[in-house]
């Protein structure tokens, strides 16, 4: 190998690295989120309140983030602002917002199960709305996601009892609800940029929890615990922002696919923090569910990525 290409290869090595850690970081910092609401439920407050206080620290951070983006762009039309209405609504206010409610019910472990299957889901609904074929490669890895989550599903209500169901239900709403966002956020991403959009989008959402809480609770019911509030700031910044952030400087590195499989840790993080940090039983069906979810969306995304025959 030339000596002048040595430094090109160790740079481009160097930033292949710096890409994996943080899509790693950015995964478990995002697996933490789950984690930190059931901790904050503990305090005895409810998920409207809880998400109000996450989005209300949040949205200093979103907001700088959609001006910075917007520096030197044009302005948005009316279109433009329609979509971003639509997919803030879609894929932060109400994504957030079932999943904060579906917490209350379920296992952390099994809401970031349930979430895992996002992929399969925007599939399913490229399938009902545009006629897009499915491969058999796609459907084997949906089998054996799927037969995980239920795997899993079907041990917590043996012991949790009939609100699993709901919660289940609520954290399902919440990944077709951010299904709908990937699927029609295409267009807009390629006129606006990601992270614009994404930063538009979310400022959108958070306004849309302080507007709701406004609207469902009395002001005396941001009086909580002071450890909701510092839950709060924290999931508002290592769990929401930060996140959002390292994972697309990883996909800038080691573009999206790579990233994708780097989240792969994601459910286990969750798992694990959940037992550690909140008591949640690790049982031989967890660990199976687990597995099979994981095994399943990594077939679903291999076949997902070939090229068609």
């Amino acid at each position: 190998m030339p000596e002048a290409l040595i430094p090109s290869a160790q740079a481009a090595t160097k930033d292949r690295a710096i890409g994996l850690t943080l899509a790693l970081f950015g995964a478990v910092a995002f697996s933490g989120k789950a984690i930190i609401v059931k901790l904050a439920y503990r305090y005895g407050v409810d998920a409207v309140t809880l998400i109000m206080y996450r989005m209300l620290f949040a949205l200093p951070l979103f907001a700088t983030m959609a001006w910075w983006a917007s520096r030197g762009k044009a302005a948005l039309t009316r279109s433009d602002w329609l979509g971003v209405l639509g997919l803030g609504f879609s894929g932060y206010y109400l994504a957030s917002f079932l999943d904060f409610a579906g917490l209350a019910y379920i296992t952390a472990s099994l809401e970031r199960l349930i979430l895992y299957l996002n992929p399969t889901v925007v599939l399913l609904m490229g399938r009902v709305l545009y006629g897009r074929g499915v491969r058999a490669g796609q459907l084997l890895g949906m089998a054996v996601s799927y037969s995980g989550v239920v795997l899993v599903f079907g041990q917590e209500a043996v012991h949790q009892g009939t609100g699993t169901a709901w919660g289940a239900l609520l954290v399902l709403g919440s990944a077709v609800s951010y299904a709908v966002y990937l699927v029609y956020s295409g267009e807009l991403v390629k006129r606006l940029g990601s992270l614009r959009l994404v930063g538009l989008a979310t400022t959108v959402a958070c306004l849309l929890c302080l507007l709701q809480f406004v609207v469902l609770r009395p002001l005396s019911a941001a009086l909580v615990a002071p450890q909701v509030v510092w839950l709060s700031v924290l999931n508002a910044t290592l769990c929401t922002a930060v996140p959002v952030l390292m994972v697309m400087m990883a996909i800038e590195r080691i573009g999206a696919s790579a990233a994708a499989q780097t989240g792969m840790v994601g459910p286990m993080a969750t798992i694990l923090m959940g037992v550690w940090l909140l008591g949640e039983p690790f049982t031989a069906g967890v660990a199976l569910g687990t597995v099979l979810v994981i095994c399943g969306i990594f077939v679903f995304s291999r076949a997902s990525r070939a090229p068609a025959s």
